[in-house]
């Protein structure tokens, strides 16, 4: 077996393991830092090491190897920890990333990179070393000697696991038994090549069912799991100490209680103190507590598979499919007499309710907590609030909130770029917060909770809020369309302009009036919109409308003239017949719709897609309350038919972008039927009054009727 076809599971679980180092790495505590959270972070730089080692990745191994030396220090309290050297620490961690992702892709790591990264660690070994010579008195000459390792990696030397994986827990000359269950012949003899190279094997002996290697090694026991868990399951392999021989027993017992008598009064004991002194406190406060969270993570990767994102799209796919097959036999079956027909009714009925719940089992494969896009936000916060000499302080809600993976990378940019944004434009400066009666340390909170069929992300900081006329007089000079009687969030939606900005200087974070607008491009690509909440002096809240998933939502069918188009569910709020008392015809050609002392825009789906053959008395419509981008608006359509579930297949993939539509679906007669994009509806109708434009949806759906789209 080739030892490549490991690589994936080796790069998966080292991200993960790099994503729980920057967590612990940005919960230390400097003043006094918690030597779980040390050991932790030990561990994983140990583990990346010895996998690298396993894998010949010699530059990441190298990397490693030196970050893991200079965390040996710090967990023994040998290297007085400052915020500076955590910076150095992330560095690292972010240069460990670049490497691994360069191995993924088959690529070299940079290596002038490395090189500095080399530099800096090693500068901080020396650095070190050299600060505690004075207090080391007489033994000053073990300097040197001690500054080595630091230096060892540079060329690459350590390039076996039998030569890094052991740094703070070794013990030499131990023998163990390295027993693997259920392996087959063709693993088997891959494991014993990867343990000849931790150290000799004295024995071995077994079959497929139970195999045992005797192995005479001074590398843990823990070490070895975790890199022969990187070829077969966890619960294949188990490791032991094994007995003493009887040749062993009175040569090797001995010898301790020599060295002991020996160090008590000779000058040999005061030569050799240091070194018995430094390495004794190492077992027990690496080992010991390393040992329970390998038990645990046993159990938990036991009862869990890695399944790739493409076989979890396939199946989504096929779902798909089965429900838009499910839905072609609904709408025969409602054609049949019901009397005659009950079983096949009965049986559809329980089709329907099996593929629903089918499809809500395979969805939530794909869905994630919000905790993996919060992880990445305590970084950016604390390198950005630093670099603008601003104190801030970061809290997450609702981490557990789970969304599908497409959209949790996708949200990643804009969510940045909104945390920048409030860091440098809504938190005030220590200073003015003071002056304001405020805490001097600002408040950034990020959340996440489900509402209906959607997800509310908001980000929200205690900051100076936003300035109504100071965005006015900007879109004014920018030569916008504006006036003093615009609402509030009309106002706040101006920020969304290509180019707009009310920073007084351009920063290193922002300021340049480029992104935001991208931020809401992006939102609306996945299917949402953004609103924005801010009081004066108080703060700002931006949120951010999601659907769960993009692949299957919940609609409302209604009908146009001959055509059925598709409403979100999650938009609609109500329907009703309008009567003429309710309707207004306002300045120009906008109209009006009266719902409970509230006036809504009208948009007349038959004018603003061209269909043909529709209801164009307003009175003899259905006039259907829909919300989006935080405003609602008044559809008048002909009929509504019902709700049902849909595939949304992308349009701008299999055909063009088209005006007020934000994808398709197929229905259950095969036709093709429009999912509407409610802000886009409104602001087609509104440009179609102002000046007709040559182009129908209607017809583009003709087209891809007629195209098999």
């Amino acid at each position: 077996m080739d030892i490549t076809d490991f690589y994936d599971t080796f790069f998966e679980e080292a991200q993960e393991l790099l994503a729980d180092m920057e967590r612990h790495l940005l919960e230390l505590d400097v003043e006094e830092p918690d030597s779980e959270q040390l050991n932790a972070i030990f561990r994983t730089v140990h583990s990346i090491k010895g996998g690298a080692g396993t894998f010949g990745f010699e530059v990441l191994q190298n990397t490693a190897h030196l970050f893991e030396n200079l965390l040996d220090h710090a967990r023994h309290g040998e290297l007085t920890l400052r915020q500076d050297i955590v910076d150095v620490f992330l560095e690292t961690k972010d240069m460990l990333n670049d490497q691994l992702n360069a191995y993924r892709n088959g690529e070299e790591p940079d290596q002038e990179a490395f090189e500095r990264i080399c530099k800096t660690l090693q500068q901080l070994a020396l650095e070190e070393i050299a600060g505690s010579t004075p207090e080391n008195g007489a033994p000053a000459a073990a300097t040197p000697k001690e500054a080595a390792p630091a230096e060892e990696p540079k060329p690459a030397q350590d390039s076996t696991p039998a030569q890094t994986a052991e740094v703070g827990d070794e013990q030499a000359g131990q023998r163990l038994i390295v027993a693997f269950s259920g392996v087959s012949e063709e693993n088997r003899k891959l494991l014993v090549e990867e343990l000849e190279q931790f150290g000799t094997i004295q024995a071995q002996s077994g079959d497929d069912a139970r195999y045992e290697v005797e192995l005479e090694t001074t590398t843990s026991a823990d070490d070895i799991e975790s890199v022969m868990c990187f070829i077969i399951e966890p619960e294949q392999v188990e490791t032991r100490a094994a007995a003493p021989s009887s040749a062993e027993t009175p040569t090797k017992e001995p010898e301790p209680a020599a060295a002991n008598e020996q160090q008590q009064p000779g000058k040999a004991a005061e030569q050799s103190a240091p070194s018995v002194q430094d390495e004794k406190p190492k077992p027990p406060t690496a080992k010991k507590p390393a040992a329970k969270p390998a038990n645990k993570s046993k159990a938990g990767e036991s009862s869990s598979i890695r399944v790739s994102v493409e076989k979890v799209d396939q199946i989504i796919n096929l779902v798909g499919e089965l429900i838009i097959t499910q839905s072609m036999l609904d709408q025969t079956v409602s054609t049949l007499e019901g009397i005659t027909n009950t079983s096949l009714i009965n049986g559809m009925s329980l089709l329907q309710r099996n593929a629903r719940d089918l499809q809500e089992a395979v969805m939530s494969i794909r869905m994630i907590p919000m905790d993996f896009v919060f992880s990445r936000f305590p970084r950016v916060v604390r390198e950005t609030s630093s670099k603008l000499g601003k104190q801030i302080e970061l809290a997450t809600e609702g981490e557990s909130t789970e969304l599908d993976k497409s959209l949790t990378e996708r949200i990643i940019d804009p969510l940045t770029h909104l945390v920048r944004n409030s860091l440098d434009h809504g938190i005030e400066s220590p200073d003015e917060r003071e002056a304001a009666g405020k805490p001097r340390a600002g408040k950034l909170t990020l959340s996440a909770r489900h509402q209906g069929g959607n997800i509310i992300i908001e980000v929200s900081d205690d900051g100076a809020g936003l300035s109504r006329e100071r965005i006015l007089a900007k879109a004014r000079e920018s030569g916008l369309n504006v006036s003093d009687t615009m609402s509030d969030d009309e106002v706040w939606q101006l920020i969304f302009a290509a180019g707009f900005s009310t920073a007084k200087e351009v920063t290193d974070v922002s300021g340049r009036g480029v992104g935001m607008d991208v931020v809401k491009r992006n939102i609306q690509g996945m299917g949402g919109h953004v609103q924005i909440m801010s009081t004066p002096g108080q703060g700002t809240t931006i949120r951010i409308v999601l659907p769960l998933t993009l692949a299957i939502l919940d609609g409302m069918s209604i009908k146009v003239g001959d055509e059925v188009f598709i409403l979100p569910l999650s938009t609609v709020l109500q329907s009703l017949q309008p009567s003429k008392d309710d309707l207004y015809q306002m300045a120009g050609s906008d109209e009006v719709l009266r719902v409970r002392d509230e006036y809504l825009p009208v948009v007349a789906v038959h004018q603003a897609l061209d269909v043909a053959g529709a209801e164009t008395d307003p009175t003899r419509s259905i006039a259907v309350i829909v919300q989006g981008e935080g405003r609602r608006y008044a559809l008048l359509v002909d009929e509504l038919i019902g709700q049902q579930q849909v595939v949304v297949k992308n349009l701008e993939t299999n055909y063009r972008k088209v005006p007020g539509v934000s994808a398709a679906t197929i229905l259950g007669d095969g036709s093709v039927a429009l999912i509407l994009d409610i802000p886009g509806l409104h602001q087609l109708s509104r440009s179609k009054k102002d000046a007709p434009q040559p182009g129908s949806p209607a017809s583009d759906k003709t087209m891809l009727s007629s195209s098999g789209g």
